[in-house]
């Protein structure tokens, strides 16, 4: 197959500058030279179109932005404790082989979705 993996996510911000320094802080996505780089762990990555009624995420966004995280627990507390509202809901939850996810939004109202993976099945 050509196609290796995502190689970036473009989208438009009324203050990039700003924007990306959010990210930085509080998701650890780093710049360099004002491009947003960072090196991510091998995994997997969701390719998934949704019907243009779901109401899984904002009507008004094309698209969202789904990172996968380690360690939920101890950075949804620091996303508290910076004042970031964070949304759980006990069904994103209910398949824990999937597994756990959390939702905020970055200051210009882009929904992030948090994805801590399930373990792996065992053999």
């Amino acid at each position: 197959m050509p196609v290796t993996g995502i190689g970036g996510l473009f989208f438009r911000s009324k203050d990039p500058k700003a924007l990306g320094e959010w990210y930085l802080t509080h998701l650890g996505v780093g710049a360099s030279e004002g491009v947003w780089i960072w090196n991510q762990q091998a995994g997997p990555t969701v390719f998934q179109p949704f019907k243009a009624d779901s109401d899984y995420y904002p009507a008004e966004q094309q698209t969202m932005l789904n990172l996968r995280v380690e360690g939920l627990d101890d950075l949804l507390a620091s996303l508290r404790a910076a004042g970031i509202e964070v949304i759980t809901r006990p069904e994103w939850d209910a398949h824990p082989e999937i597994g756990r996810f959390a939702r905020i939004h970055d200051p210009e109202g882009n929904a992030i979705e948090l994805w801590e993976p399930g373990a792996p099945p065992a053999n």
